[in-house]
């Protein structure tokens, strides 16, 4: 099964990502992780993405298209994927689309996990890591213990204006990806609020498991 993630930030899709491709035995793809394991093994299109970050450029999406058609003609691929961080935009979308269609592939099913934004600002907001073992809390859904309070790290991404910059951006370059894989037959919304375990019960019943 070839699967497209997609909602805010801090809709909880890392958890639910890990949590989906245990399931399916599927690997979970992340450009991010994509760019850094090209990088690291020097393949032609990982020095091509390097030059790209290394002086603070986008990559192209032609360029990540390229990388993203390698990283799943890969062995542990052939049952499927979860890609996750692209595409972002309807264009990236088209050219996903192509790129899939030229290896006689398509995407089965976009999960859509959708939280208000009120609850993603009170999510992401109310954050705080643990610098000594990269445990992350939440002062009021998962409050620490009061022994750590003095220790642990509230994240300059994690304020509440750099939250909503980041859900403003979602709104305007990736919310109009649900029109366009609705129009194609493959959405799934999903709630994703409440219980991880809930929200997990729920994707399953999406994707049909």
């Amino acid at each position: 099964m070839r699967v497209v993630f997609i909602g805010p930030p801090g809709a909880g899709k890392g958890t639910q990502a890990a949590r989906i491709v245990d399931r399916l035995q599927i690997p979970h793809i992340s450009t991010g992780d994509m760019f850094r394991a090209a990088v690291k093994a020097g393949t032609p299109l990982g020095k091509e993405a390097d030059g790209y970050m290394k002086s603070g450029k986008l990559v192209p999406d032609s360029l990540t298209i390229a990388m993203l058609r390698e990283r799943i003609a890969e062995p542990d691929a052939k049952r499927g994927f979860l890609l996750d961080g692209f595409p972002r935009t309807v264009p990236q979308a088209d050219a996903l689309d192509a790129a899939l269609r030229a290896d006689d592939m398509k995407i089965d099913v976009v999960l859509l996990v959708e939280v208000p934004d009120e609850l993603i600002v009170a999510r992401i907001v109310g954050r705080r890591s643990d610098p000594d073992t990269g445990r992350i809390y939440h002062l009021t859904f998962d409050p620490p213990p009061p022994e750590l309070a003095g220790r642990l790290v509230h994240r300059k991404d994690d304020t509440e204006e750099a939250c909503r910059t980041r859900l403003g951006a979602y709104h305007s370059q990736t919310a109009p990806l649900v029109p366009y894989y609705e129009s194609h037959g493959v959405l799934r919304r999903v709630d994703g609020v409440g219980e991880p375990a809930d929200v997990t019960t729920r994707i399953m019943g999406a994707l049909g498991l």
